[in-house]
């Protein structure tokens, strides 16, 4: 189990984070939403120890994460993988040595340096990339994907290390609706699959009722709502995003509907 208790952090005279406690289930897929600023992704870096904290806990099946220093904090952050908005890929370099740096973790710098892996780890990553259904991509640098390819790869290189949590920061507030639904999907299967914990920050709420089981909606550093997707009513939405009655879910949807069947088809092909 993950947890988080009075989890608590202060950028200044800004408090990101307020008093955050959370349990999260092995199994589980939640989706955080809230407005920009609501601390959606201080939160997920304070959890992957990517920030420290100002004050409180994490913890993963009694392990104190938040007093993990050097190799042990690395380890932490290869069971618990991140997948961010802007990919972060290298981009002139192949798909499957992107994938491969899944791996740093546990190479030392030179071998990273020179891309010296194994042959199992390049079968594995090329297994990974096939599964993900981009592996016709393999040699191509990354910079001449699309985008939802690229954030695929990023999914991929997030797999390589064999995680236990997977963290996503907004990973689809970059890509057209119908890419969109591609890398959700695709996060979806991965969890129902491999029955991994994955918690995705979202801007969306079709995208959170449709692929998450449960939702937990923050606003100003606070949780402020916290159940299943089948709960996120109109008004609990208001609430959260603290809008009134004019608020349109229209405003955040993914929907593809909307698109033109020329478009679509179009996007299709370089999804």
């Amino acid at each position: 189990m993950l947890s988080t208790s009075e989890l608590t952090k202060n950028f200044g005279s800004v408090t990101a984070v307020n008093k955050v406690s959370l349990e999260f289930q092995p199994g589980e897929m939640v989706g955080i939403i809230g407005r920009s600023g609501a601390g959606k992704s201080t939160l997920l870096r304070l959890m992957n120890r990517l920030t420290d904290p100002t004050d409180g806990q994490v913890t993963y099946n009694d392990e104190n994460v938040t007093a993990l220093r050097g190799r042990d904090r690395r380890g932490w952050q290869a069971r618990c993988a991140m997948i961010f908005q802007q990919f972060n890929l290298v981009p002139r370099v192949d798909v499957v040595t992107n994938v491969l740096f899944g791996t740093l973790y546990r190479q030392s710098a030179l071998v990273s340096m020179l891309s010296l892996f194994s042959r199992e780890d390049i079968a594995k990553a090329v297994e990974i990339l096939d599964r993900l259904d981009i592996v016709e991509h393999a040699a191509k640098r990354a910079e001449a994907l699309s985008g939802g390819q690229q954030q695929r790869v990023a999914i991929a290189r997030a797999l390589m290390q064999d995680p236990q949590v997977i963290l996503a920061d907004e990973p689809i507030a970059s890509l057209d609706p119908l890419n969109a639904q591609i890398v959700m999907q695709t996060l979806r299967r991965i969890y129902e699959e491999d029955g991994r914990m994955i918690i995705c920050n979202l801007h969306t709420l079709d995208t959170a009722r449709t692929y998450c089981d449960r939702v937990i909606g923050m606003r100003n550093g606070e949780v402020v709502f916290d159940g299943k997707s089948t709960e996120l009513t109109a008004k609990v939405a208001r609430e959260i995003y603290g809008a009134g009655d004019e608020f349109s879910e229209e405003t955040t949807s993914t929907s593809i509907d909307s698109l033109a069947s020329g478009g679509a088809e179009q996007a299709l092909v370089s999804a």
